[in-house]
């Protein structure tokens, strides 16, 4: 399938009548609109894990309603900072189709967002609950669209400018997700313990003795499964991997007991990520060279007072990067620091996920879930079969996996022993304290 990618020669401005297609009123003139501009002048109100535990632990009625109504005032703040962001990008870029929709998207969530209602009671939070719901189903296809649109023209932008400019978008699109979403958590979390009188380990979507060592096992599990439709099944139907009697071994030693306080989907996303890179690159190592002895990937544990680290090791011959690039290129969204944001079939992978009913919300039960033949699984089947291992061939895993890394402060580095493998250091703090890594 071929995409066609679009090159304005219209001179560069900072006129946005491209966006007012698909709106009968359309979003107003960037000059004129004078609500866009008080809320871009605002200030977020960052918060960090220890804040979100602290106000959800002991949770009343009184404190959920102040909750949705923070939640409620705060969106589209942060949502007005990423549209004077796209504002203030090239015509070029702006006028590209798939950018586009995400402006008039972002439009209108701002809209729905500020003219919201202050929440008094209960049942208005009910209906609050109800309508978060709904905007996040509307942004569900928001990063693959967005990455298919800068990827299409960022010959446009410097490598430093798409990074920085991808890297904000998307940050705030965690951050965005992370206060919905625990505010969802918390209000059915108070239901729930109202109902049933329940403990559970977890404040909203934080989860307060997180182990890594059972995240790691469960995964472990996925990919050594041979359930029809899971992780290893999908693997095995790369055109190299079928060849392998089974998939590589994976060992977890180190701090098997370390626990700490953080957001169960931002880790596991990452830990997925991380074993499946592993695993597809030795594997390739076995294939291509039977007589060596197979390679096992090794996830060691530790931590101390700070952070929790967690180093996934292979022996998957290395990134075998050219002389100009670095680990830290396979972050970036410009063609410039990696070429294969170009390649014909990761734009096709991104355009099909884009229009895709459920879109991409960056998720771990995205990767794992089986494709048997449910009633959505028929709908989608003439997409699936298009799309196998989607998430790599996206290009999106690695990025997004950094980006969850370092939203509260950690890091995520990639070291490479070329002919021999890689080694991946994840750090994450476990105090809580750090605030969330927006850029204003």
């Amino acid at each position: 399938m071929f995409i066609r990618r679009h090159v304005s020669t219209t001179p560069t401005n900072r006129i946005l009548s491209p966006f007012l297609r698909g709106y009968s009123s359309g979003p107003p003139h960037f000059y004129s609109n004078k609500q866009l501009e008080l809320y871009a002048n605002r200030k977020t109100h960052r918060l960090s894990l220890r804040q979100l535990v602290f106000f959800g632990r002991s949770m009343t009625e009184d404190r959920l309603i102040k909750s949705a109504n923070y939640v409620r005032t705060e969106l589209p703040v942060r949502i007005a900072h990423r549209i004077r962001d796209m504002q203030l990008l090239p015509y070029a870029v702006v006028t590209e189709e798939h950018v586009a929709q995400i402006y008039s998207l972002y439009w209108s969530a701002f809209e729905k967002l500020r003219n919201y209602p202050q929440i008094n009671d209960r049942a208005g939070n009910d209906r609050f609950c109800e309508f978060l719901h709904e905007i996040l189903q509307e942004h569900s296809a928001a990063i693959p669209i967005l990455s298919l649109g800068l990827s299409i023209s960022s010959p446009h932008l410097t490598p430093d400018e798409l990074d920085s400019f991808m890297r904000r978008m998307l940050v705030s699109r965690i951050s965005r997700r992370v206060l919905a979403e625990h505010h969802l958590a918390l209000s059915e979390g108070f239901a729930q313990r109202e109902k049933f009188q329940t403990s559970v380990e977890n404040v909203g979507i934080i989860f307060t003795g997180l182990n890594v060592k059972r995240s790691l096992d469960k995964f472990i599990k996925l990919i050594s499964s041979d359930a029809p439709g899971g992780i290893a099944d999908r693997l095995r139907q790369d055109s190299v991997l079928r060849s392998l009697p089974k998939l590589p071994e994976i060992v977890v030693d180190g701090e098997v007991d370390a626990t700490f306080s953080y957001i169960r989907e931002h880790l596991e996303y990452i830990i997925l990520e991380l074993l499946l890179n592993a695993v597809r690159a030795t594997g390739y190592q076995m294939c291509f060279l039977p007589d060596k002895v197979p390679g096992v990937i090794r996830a060691t544990i530790s931590s101390d007072k700070d952070d929790v680290y967690l180093r996934i090791s292979d022996q998957g011959g290395g990134l075998m990067l050219n002389e100009r690039q670095t680990p830290s290129d396979l972050y970036s969204f410009s063609h410039h620091r990696n070429i294969t944001r170009l390649d014909d079939a990761r734009l096709v992978a991104l355009q099909h996920v884009s229009r895709r009913k459920g879109g991409m919300m960056g998720k771990v039960s995205e990767k794992i879930s089986a494709r048997n033949s449910n009633t959505r699984a028929q709908e989608e089947q003439e997409e699936v079969a298009e799309q196998e291992e989607e998430p790599q061939r996206m290009g999106m895993g690695l990025p997004l996996s950094n980006i969850y890394a370092t939203y509260f402060g950690g890091t995520l580095e990639l070291m490479s022993m070329d002919g021999w493998g890689t080694d991946v250091y994840l750090k994450l703090p476990r105090l809580g304290t750090n605030l969330e890594g927006i850029e204003v």
